[in-house]
């Protein structure tokens, strides 16, 4: 078959290892460092121990060359070794070790002794004794060489098998070793049991996240034994919260969204009916004028909405910055005065006239100014035979703690609001009653306007309008 060979198949990347626990590596970051501190630690003491130990072993078999050179005695012309064998042994007993001495002429030959040819070197320059360690008969020996000048020139030499030197040091290594093992394998005990302890709030915090269902968005309760438990324990609580607002502000929105687009979609529900069930083209026209301006209310509503959903992700997310407030507001104005002028509503604005700059966020700024203007432009129809006018005006007052403030208002002639009405127009989705001053969506617009006061850090108030008549919004600057 001319077909293509098969292609063998790819073996699949292994797992990603799985990270050890933090127990784990605190107790390897602890214990290793502990374990490498305990083998220096040791091995220092060894050499110390055996420094001290040599020292000591050789200041006796000094002596022990000291004390047979104290027996030498000068007989005529020739030097003579006054010690008998019996009185050497008393002299140089050694209850372990094997001893070993010489007393050297001049020219070398041996005066006295019990092994000649100790290859053990003579001392150096003008040092009185040199230690060595030497072989002598297939053992191992310390030897001390001690060159004498009086009563005439001779060597004596001295030495000692080790057998007690490394007995020694054997039983200080291993005391030494075996005590620090031992507390350091305490030690590794108690700092396991301490880690445990400490990072069980940890585990079981990691428990109840585990174990939390995903629409349970409460803080969780963290019993900390650290400061950074508590912190974490804080920072996952905050990040629950954040979710739960952002939760509840989608809910309320979509809620919302229901609630307020109902009856602008039954209205034209209503309009489409009507005109359906006739046939003349003049009630199709009078239907579809109705069904364009119930959709203009609508798209009006669905952008307030928006708008007031954006105001509640921004929070924290929008740095103030310098903001030239009179162009803003120049701005605005010029922005709605067609629309103004269509509605026969006077627009105007005062206090434009000389740069005024305050520390904000133009996007916010532009949206208040939007949105205040726009519910002028709908709500604030004074009686009949007054024309409607609406102001904007910035102008500069002290406060009471004796600063100055920059103040934005936008001033209306309508028939204005009782003290009530104005509590109730900051209240997120508030209507008013048939009648009134509010129609549908007039406190949605506030409301954005409350959240960009809040997101702003500027004071809201709402207040008569010139001579008690209309309604005056003002948004204090203090910064």
């Amino acid at each position: 078959m001319n077909g293509a060979a098969a292609t063998p198949p790819q073996p699949s990347s292994p797992p990603p290892r799985a990270p050890h626990s933090l127990r784990a590596r605190l107790l390897r970051h602890v214990l290793v460092p502990l374990g490498l501190t305990w083998l220096v630690g040791t091995a220092g003491s060894v050499l110390l121990a055996n420094a001290f130990t040599q020292r000591a072993f050789d200041r006796s078999l000094l002596d022990d060359a000291y004390a047979v050179a104290a027996n030498v005695r000068l007989k005529g012309d020739a030097l003579d070794f006054v010690l008998t064998s019996r009185e050497v042994k008393a002299v140089l007993f050694d209850q372990v070790e094997t001893v070993y001495f010489a007393v050297l002429r001049p020219d070398g030959s041996m005066l006295a002794g019990n092994a000649g040819g100790l290859p053990v070197p003579p001392p150096r320059g003008d040092e009185a004794y040199r230690f060595s360690d030497i072989q002598f008969r297939g053992r191992a020996l310390r030897a001390v060489r001690l060159d004498v000048r009086e009563p005439q020139p001779f060597e004596v030499v001295t030495a000692q098998t080790v057998h007690s030197r490394s007995a020694m040091l054997r039983s200080v290594l291993l005391y030494s070793g075996v005590s620090q093992m031992l507390l350091l394998v305490a030690l590794a005990v108690w700092l396991r049991r301490a880690i445990q302890r400490d990072l069980q709030p940890l585990a079981a915090f990691q428990q109840a996240l585990d174990q939390r269902d995903a629409r349970d968005l409460a803080p969780i309760p963290v019993e900390a034994s650290t400061r950074d438990v508590q912190h974490l324990g804080a920072a996952v609580n905050d990040l629950l919260a954040r979710v739960a607002q952002g939760v509840r502000a989608q809910r309320e929105f979509a809620g919302n969204v229901a609630h307020e687009l109902r009856t602008p979609l039954a209205g034209i529900r209503a309009l489409a009916g009507y005109g359906l069930a006739h046939k003349d083209p003049a009630v199709w026209r009078e239907q579809l004028a109705g069904i364009a301006d119930s959709e203009a209310r609508a798209s009006h509503l669905v952008d307030q909405l928006l708008a007031l959903a954006l105001a509640d992700e921004a929070r924290g997310a929008m740095p103030r910055q310098p903001v030239a407030l009179d162009e803003l507001a120049r701005a605005a104005v010029l922005r709605f005065l067609p629309r103004a002028d269509a509605a026969g509503v006077d627009l105007g604005a005062t206090g434009l006239e000389q740069p005024v700059v305050v520390q904000g966020q133009p996007l916010l700024i532009e949206g208040v100014l939007g949105n205040l203007i726009d519910n002028a432009l709908r709500y604030g129809r004074p009686q009949a035979g007054t024309r409607p006018r609406v102001t904007v005006e910035v102008s500069r007052e002290a406060t009471a703690d004796g600063r100055e403030a920059t103040v934005l208002a936008v001033v209306d002639n309508g028939p204005g609001l009782s003290s009530a009405q104005r509590t109730n127009l900051l209240q997120r989705w508030a209507q008013g009653r048939e009648g009134e001053r509010l129609g549908q969506g007039a406190g949605l617009g506030l409301a954005i306007v409350a959240r960009y006061a809040e997101l702003l850090g500027v004071r809201l108030a709402l207040e008569p309008g010139l001579q008690g008549e209309g309604l005056c919004v003002r948004l204090v600057f203090t910064n």
